[in-house]
């Protein structure tokens, strides 16, 4: 059985370690530059806008983390929720967590009035795929993810604005 609850300040140094893992687990173990402080910024921190929930085992040991945003449709007139990051321990993984995880975040988003749980998978992820699919999830087949990062971002963010205004 899995307990779900808010992450706590005291959380950060498992959450951190749980991305590390994450990051190894799609293949870019180099590219997590998190620190202990800037997490507990986003997720304590005066105005925090990004929310992170643990499961834990009957033990009450941390198996998994989902860690999450709000989004916005303007189709449907409401926020949805973005979940970042799902992850479960390779020794908790089998055992409810991710779906319990999953569940808690749809009935956040139906308490709230919310229109929609999100996330994006890598296409090679196909465990992770076959799982959100049995919980009634659909790929987006017809959307393709775009990002600016880096310098591109860095360039393009610094170059003269064309057409604004103050």
């Amino acid at each position: 059985m899995s307990v779900i609850r808010p992450a706590t300040i005291e959380d950060v140094p498992t959450i951190l370690a749980m991305i590390h893992e994450l990051a190894v687990y799609e293949k870019e173990p180099d590219a997590v530059r998190n620190t202990p402080e800037m997490l507990a910024g986003v997720l304590f921190g005066d105005n925090p806008r990004v929310y992170a929930h643990l499961a834990e085992n009957d033990a009450g040991e941390v198996q998994g983390f989902a860690l999450w945003f709000l989004n916005y449709s303007t189709w449907e007139g409401v926020h949805g929720i973005y979940l970042e990051d799902l992850y479960v321990t390779p020794s908790g993984r089998g055992e409810g967590h991710g779906k319990a995880l999953l569940q808690h975040l749809a009935a956040t988003a139906v308490e709230r009035g919310y229109a929609r749980v999100e996330w994006s998978v890598l296409d090679w992820n196909e465990p992770s795929i076959d799982f959100y699919r049995k919980l009634g999830a659909f790929a987006m087949d017809e959307w393709s993810t775009f990002r600016l990062t880096g310098e591109a971002l860095a360039e393009f963010g610094t170059s003269d604005r064309v057409g604004t205004h103050g």
